[in-house]
């Protein structure tokens, strides 16, 4: 008899956010899922990992008959310790990650720590997914997502992955019967125009909110933000090497100069 897959289920918005409780019911029944989580909200945390205190990982009952634990640290903390502490010989067959409240495409992937616990699993050559909804709302309704999301697990679980092991999916907030489907993107190019809103605080000192506005300035039928304008899910291959290798040639020259002594 084929053992069942082993799914580890994580995300940035906290052990106790709708998004992570419709990602478990979204898989619950491809496989043995297990679930290590962040114990309170921990968005655009990306890579971050804690180095300067303990962390501390607690069993918790919250989500009935599923095996869960939340962690004191970051996103990719808890990947790490489900790696190493939580299953250890037991392995991992696919770690997914979300259902995040909001968006994830574009640019919004460096900042992203759903996608960076998704590509930490990844690091270890683990499958991943890291799914966002363009909801930020506590209500936002994650029915139409999971339609989606069973696919892309039961596809990924089945078939694997070809040159890459994460997928970035980002899904429009829209019934589900407007949406129109999935759609394979590249990640599309476009910046947040900061703000920085300045208030005092009870002592009179100056203190700094950060705001700002996302900006597209891609308009290729083929990028995720179009995608998702258009009523599509996005799925972007995604990598951790962010090597520029287009520029690699134009700067052999520097390799030459006199650099002296």
């Amino acid at each position: 008899m084929n053992k069942k897959p082993t799914i580890l289920v994580t995300n940035d918005d906290g052990i106790t956010a709708p998004g992570i409780r419709a990602l478990i019911e979204a898989v619950k029944d491809y496989g043995h899922v297990v679930v290590v989580a962040p114990d309170k909200p921990q968005s655009a945390q990306g890579h971050a990992l804690t180095i300067n205190m303990p962390l501390r990982l607690r069993k918790v009952k919250l989500f009935d008959d599923i095996e869960a634990y939340e962690c004191s640290g970051t996103p990719v903390d808890c990947v790490k310790l489900a790696k190493d502490v939580v299953l250890g010989d037991r392995g991992i067959d696919l770690c997914v990650s979300g259902v995040n409240h909001g968006s994830n495409a574009s640019i919004n992937i460096i900042y992203s720590g759903t996608v960076s616990a998704a590509m930490e699993a990844s690091l270890e050559g683990i499958n991943s997914i890291g799914f966002s909804l363009l909801d930020y709302s506590f209500e936002a309704n994650f029915e139409p997502a999971k339609k989606y999301i069973r696919h892309l697990v039961t596809y990924v679980l089945k078939n694997g992955l070809k040159n890459t092991k994460l997928l970035n999916v980002n899904i429009p907030n829209l019934p589900a019967e407007q949406i129109k489907g999935l759609k394979i993107c590249r990640q599309a190019e476009a910046k947040w125009i900061e703000e920085f809103t300045r208030s005092k605080d009870p002592h009179g000192r100056d203190y700094y909110w950060l705001t700002g506005k996302f900006t597209n300035l891609d308009d290729g039928e083929d990028a995720d933000v179009k995608a998702l304008e258009n009523g599509y899910v996005s799925v972007v291959p995604s990598q951790h090497d962010l090597t520029a290798y287009d520029a690699i040639e134009g700067l052999r020259e520097a390799e030459q100069l006199d650099i002296g002594h």
